[in-house]
């Protein structure tokens, strides 16, 4: 009993109590549990496939859990790890890098070799991250605090110790710490909801805190997490991101719609009328393996294209409501160039590093991280009016130094809108790149819920006492 709980401490779970239910676990700690059950059967000669243990660690916590991996290996066993964070890299053997770019842009071989000889190869994109040739940049000023703060007082959720942290209202501010330290409780758990219920006059329950000051600076919150767009295959990006109404009308004013009188809601695959009957605008049939899982197949009527053939005859430069769902965004973005609404919704996905996933693609096929610069995108499309407290949950997860920047650059811009930005975040590059830093801690669960820091940025890169400002300075 005593070499499995090792095992959970050394994959970095250490904080997780043993009556934790698993179905409240983040993705990589439930990847990070299945590797501890592995770690304690002591194979020889397999092979393990992980994808992106990282998310959610502290780099601390991760160059644990590399020490594990390279463990792993030199047992005999051998590791294929899918993988962004750059420690990993550096730590592989061999580094097999896809691109040049995503979707239909990638797919291709860019780069194979250990990692030092990525440094110099003229065709891998994460070569000059890795050598430090190339970081992300800040590409606008950094802000000091003008004098209105958002205050959480005596904050004692779970394993919170009492803690004030405060915010300057009109910045962008991280929270960090590490994994397990009490972030997410505090931001997500105590200032988000506290807030939600006075701005956005929702009924949640807040964790316990004395009071929250400072939400008069503020016309509303918005939480952009990680939870899945929809529970449906039904939905999708387009239609999350109301791209499908747009569509839809847009299909509706074509000459043969006129012609024979459709309306917007025929192009809709959720109602009766225009879609494929037999499917119920699925596109797909499900068949009953009785005692075995369920399989789907291309619905035989219409072929997967949800719609009948009468809504598919009508066209839009050739494409019709079909071809259109099963566009990337970086491909639709030259179909309506022309089309000013269209193509600043889809110019606002391709921004936050969304250019390659399909208008259609079923929204229980996202990722966590996906579905997050999703909801981002959404709120980027809307009117800007300042006065809004964005708060996000690890934003960068899953994406590569290129699509950080570029994320980094959005949330800059809504910052310099008048709002109010705030980031959980591990990153070393968006902690480097903040206004306001809040770092949690010391460790995890009992042993943290502490606030070890709190001020701005430069002070918190001169210093060298929390565990954040080792690893960071350790960096520089």
């Amino acid at each position: 009993r005593l070499a499995r709980l090792s095992f959970l401490n050394e994959v970095g779970l250490s904080y997780l109590t043993l009556n934790r239910r698993y179905n409240t676990l983040s993705g990589g700690e439930a990847q990070r549990v299945r590797l501890a059950t592995q770690l304690g059967m002591s194979l020889v000669g397999g092979v393990y496939l992980l994808d992106e243990p990282s998310i959610g660690l502290h780099p601390l916590d991760n160059l644990r859990l590399i020490r594990t991996l390279r463990g792993l290996q030199e047992r005999g066993n051998s590791l294929i790890i899918v993988e962004h964070d750059g420690d990993t890299m550096r730590a592989a053997d061999q580094l097999i890098e896809l691109g040049p770019g995503a979707g239909s842009e990638g797919g291709q071989l860019i780069f194979q070799g250990s990692p030092k000889a990525a440094h110099s190869s003229n065709t891998s994109r994460c070569g000059p991250f890795l050598s430090g040739q190339q970081r992300v940049q800040k590409d606008v000023d950094s802000l000091d605090p003008a004098g209105h703060w958002l205050v959480v007082c005596q904050a004692s959720e779970n394993n919170l110790k009492a803690v004030d942290a405060r915010f300057p209202v009109g910045l962008l501010s991280v929270v960090c710490g590490l994994s397990g330290s009490g972030k997410s409780t505090l931001v997500n758990g105590v200032l988000a909801r506290a807030a939600a219920i006075r701005l956005n006059r929702t009924k949640v329950i807040p964790g316990k805190h004395g009071k929250l000051e400072g939400l008069e600076h503020f016309r509303s919150v918005v939480q952009v997490d990680q939870e899945p767009i929809g529970r449906s295959p039904r939905s999708n990006p387009a239609t999350f991101t109301k791209l499908f109404d747009q569509l839809r009308l847009l299909f509706a004013k074509c000459s043969l719609a006129k012609i024979r009188g459709y309306k917007p809601s025929r192009f809709s695959f959720n109602v009766s009328g225009g879609r494929c009957e037999r499917c119920k605008g699925d596109g797909a049939i499900k068949l009953d393996m009785q005692f075995m899982a369920d399989v789907y197949a291309d619905c035989p009527s219409c072929h997967g294209q949800r719609y009948n053939r009468e809504t598919l005859d009508v066209r839009f430069k050739g494409y019709s409501i079909a071809d259109v769902l099963a566009m990337s965004v970086n491909e639709a973005m030259e179909v309506f160039s022309k089309q000013p609404r269209l193509a600043e919704r889809l110019r606002t996905l391709a921004d936050v590093g969304l250019g390659y996933v399909k208008l259609g693609q079923p929204a229980t096929t996202l990722s966590g991280g996906e579905a997050q610069r999703i909801k981002l995108a959404l709120e980027l499309s809307k009117r800007q009016q300042g006065e809004t407290l964005y708060i996000l949950d690890e934003p960068t997860t899953g994406l590569h130094w290129l699509d950080i920047q570029r994320l980094m650059d959005l949330l800059f811009k809504l910052r310099d809108a008048g709002n109010t930005i705030l980031i959980i975040e591990h990153d070393p590059e968006v902690i480097r790149m903040a206004d306001w830093i809040v770092e949690m801690g010391p460790e995890g669960g009992g042993a943290g819920g502490e606030l070890l820091f709190c001020g701005a940025v430069g002070e918190f890169l001169k210093g060298h006492e929390t565990p954040t400002q080792g690893v960071m300075n350790q960096d520089v």
